[in-house]
């Protein structure tokens, strides 16, 4: 287990290495593959840009793929506000597009990073072509009893545990019971290269934001989910598709990571979305 992270740790290196733009409110990490049309990957509460690598290297032959360290995540930096809404998070979003000179891309959002897509989506329609929620995080601005909960919890977590327990302790819920060793460690590789200025800010988004503030889309959108998510259950995002009117398709078999448990899936889906997005075309 531990040689396939170095393995993959290498490959991060040499196939899907980092960037830093200065942005106007700081410094702004990425990784980018491959030419073509784009395709923009936000990722989840407890994970970074990496976590998508072997979805990146599926994709890459056919596409400019572009993933984030969402602010305040690896180098790049915070928020300039302590309780900041997916519309943040969106701005600055816009600003790294621009610095990329990217006017229209597939928008994935995972999990938490699915409501900072669906605020983007809303904002700048025509700069998105298909957008494509995994796993998504509703969050609980509509529900502030159970999201101060939620809040205290993680909060307390964070204080007590620190993030290397954090990410031991989490890292396995992520994925489904069946998963490869592999997968566990792979995840846990991202949560442990957390920052807590970074998770802090992203609390208070959970928390405090809901995704279906941003509900009213003028862009194609489709949701899937893992059979096994225990974190984003299938009914909850076969809800949040149907609020959305959007489609609604299982990945069979996976758990909440599911683009690290199942990549191949994954990238299969995505790839799809490329194609038909840009090119009308069905494979």
């Amino acid at each position: 287990m531990p040689a396939l992270t170095d393995t993959y740790v290498s490959q991060l290196q040499h196939q899907f290495g980092e960037r830093l733009l200065q942005l106007g409110d700081g410094l702004q990490a990425l990784r980018e593959a491959g030419q073509g049309d784009a395709i923009v990957l936000l990722h989840g509460i407890g994970s970074g840009a990496a976590s998508w690598l072997q979805v990146a290297l599926g994709l890459c032959p056919q596409a400019r793929v572009i993933a984030w360290d969402a602010p305040g995540y690896g180098q790049s930096a915070p928020l300039p506000m302590a309780r900041p809404r997916a519309s943040d998070y969106a701005t600055r979003l816009a600003d790294l597009l621009d610095a990329l000179a990217v006017e229209r891309c597939v928008l994935v959002g995972h999990s938490l990073g699915a409501m900072i897509a669906a605020a983007f989506a809303q904002r700048h329609p025509a700069r998105v072509s298909e957008l494509v929620l995994l796993s998504p995080a509703r969050g609980y601005g509509a529900r502030p009893e159970q999201g101060q909960a939620v809040r205290d919890k993680r909060l307390h977590d964070l204080a007590t545990l620190g993030i290397a327990q954090l990410a031991e302790a989490r890292s396995a819920r992520l994925v489904s019971a069946t998963a490869r060793a592999s997968a566990v460690a792979w995840v846990q590789w991202n949560m442990a290269r957390l920052n807590p200025t970074g998770y802090r800010q992203a609390i208070e988004l959970l928390c405090g934001d809901d995704l279906l503030r941003y509900r009213e889309q003028h862009v194609p959108c489709q949701v899937h989910c893992g059979s096994a998510d225990s974190i984003t259950p299938a009914d909850d995002c076969r809800a949040l598709a149907q609020a959305l009117a959007a489609p609604f398709h299982l990945i069979n078999g996976a758990g909440h990571a599911c683009a690290i448990e199942q990549p191949e899936t994954v990238t299969g889906r995505l790839a799809w979305a490329l194609d038909t997005s840009f090119t009308g075309s069905v494979q």
